[in-house]
């Protein structure tokens, strides 16, 4: 059986939003009925502990004799549990998910450590009862870019642990600035603690994309609906505004016909397969350091990689860097090979991948003219799309 990838992080990613929603369904799971349409029914709650009592439930995650008592008669969470819910039934049902000892307000790990171990079959024991719970779960997990996956099994019965989805990089996208043309733009924070940019230089010379990032990620309609508003297109023809903006793209790669034959390559799978694909940005601004580099004396410039040749930004917050490496990445001026420029590219990649990037580079050799680089390429997109489904 596969191992879960992308491990859990002690960071929270999972919202306010995600938590409710797994509580209310919890209480309204949604049944099937005869003619295989899901619908909700009625109430037909699924209780966290399963077919177990909530103590034995809770110990095979924690050791209840050593946690504290709320109730001051006692000392331990299990004699408070069983006086609370099981002699008097005076706390709530969901009681578990706001108590403090157990971290699941407020601990990702531990409500997945909880949802998993409520598809446990010595939990539950019906495969259909699991799979409906399984199904919900992931749904609504989904979104903050967790799942339940099968990893081992009893007796057939599957075992269930979570996994982050495509792993990624955390944080909210504020700046996409890209496509530049000319010099390099110039640029201002008018709210340093918004982190809002402002470009003030250059202005027509590049582009910024200035819409909330959805959790699917970027596609080519969303980026094309973009360019239309920016610039006049607003209910032109979709392949105008497609082809507009495909043009103004083209112009950022300048002479760099590898660079070209993956922008156009991965252009024909947009009228192949429609806009709904992920789009393909080019010439991102990664870094951004306000001066040239001939401010600085040889090797001492702090940014070195400061564009990408290409950016996608895909579901569950995975960002795909393809690079287009030509001979200055591995030679010096002279075109002889330099360890040094080799060694710096290497040192790039890893910090952009410990950040959760991945980064996928082509050489010059294999982005030549001609049908085997376009086989290379489109293969290389189809298997992208495998890894980082919709």
């Amino acid at each position: 059986m596969p191992s879960p990838e992308a491990p859990i992080s002690a960071d929270r990613y999972i919202t306010e939003v995600t938590r409710r929603r797994l509580l209310d369904g919890l209480g309204w799971l949604r049944d099937t009925v005869p003619n295989g349409i899901r619908e909700f029914l009625t109430p037909a709650h699924t209780f966290w502990s399963g077919a177990l009592p909530e103590t034995d439930f809770l110990a095979r995650l924690y050791d209840l004799d050593q946690l504290p008592s709320h109730d001051s008669r006692y000392t331990t969470a299990f004699q408070d549990i069983v006086q609370h819910r099981v002699m008097n039934e005076d706390w709530e049902d969901d009681w578990i998910f706001s108590d403090p000892r157990f971290g699941l307000a407020d601990n990702d790990e531990a409500l997945l450590r909880l949802l998993a171990e409520m598809l446990h079959p010595a939990v539950r024991t019906d495969p259909a009862e699991v799979d409906r719970l399984r199904e919900f779960l992931n749904d609504v997990l989904v979104h903050d870019g967790y799942e339940l996956v099968q990893v081992d099994d009893i007796s057939g019965a599957p075992l269930f642990a979570p996994r982050r989805i495509g792993g990624g990089v955390r944080g909210t996208m504020k700046n996409l600035i890209f496509a530049a043309i000319g010099p390099k733009p110039d640029i201002m924070l008018v709210d340093a603690i918004n982190n809002d940019l402002r470009i003030t230089g250059n202005v027509q010379g590049c582009l910024m994309y200035d819409r909330p990032l959805a959790a699917h990620g970027l596609t080519w309609a969303e980026l094309t609906a973009w360019w239309a508003d920016r610039e006049g297109m607003t209910g032109a023809d979709a392949r105008e505004v497609s082809s507009s903006l495909y043009r103004r793209l083209d112009r950022s790669l300048g002479d760099n016909d590898a660079e070209r034959r993956v922008l156009r390559t991965y252009a024909d799978r947009y009228l192949r397969l429609g806009p709904d694909i992920p789009a393909l940005v080019p010439q991102v601004y990664l870094h951004y350091d306000p001066h040239v580099r001939s401010h600085y004396r040889p090797g001492a410039a702090p940014l070195p990689r400061q564009r990408m040749d290409f950016l996608m930004l895909l579901p569950h917050w995975a960002r795909v860097v393809i690079e287009c490496d030509g001979r200055q990445h591995y030679a010096d001026d002279n075109g002889r090979a330099s360890p040094r420029r080799y060694a710096e590219m290497v040192a790039e990649d890893r910090e952009l991948r410990l950040t959760g990037y991945e980064v996928y580079r082509f050489g010059g050799a294999e982005l030549i003219d001609g049908p085997d680089t376009a086989r290379r390429l489109n293969t290389f997109f189809d298997r992208l799309a495998d890894r980082h489904p919709a």
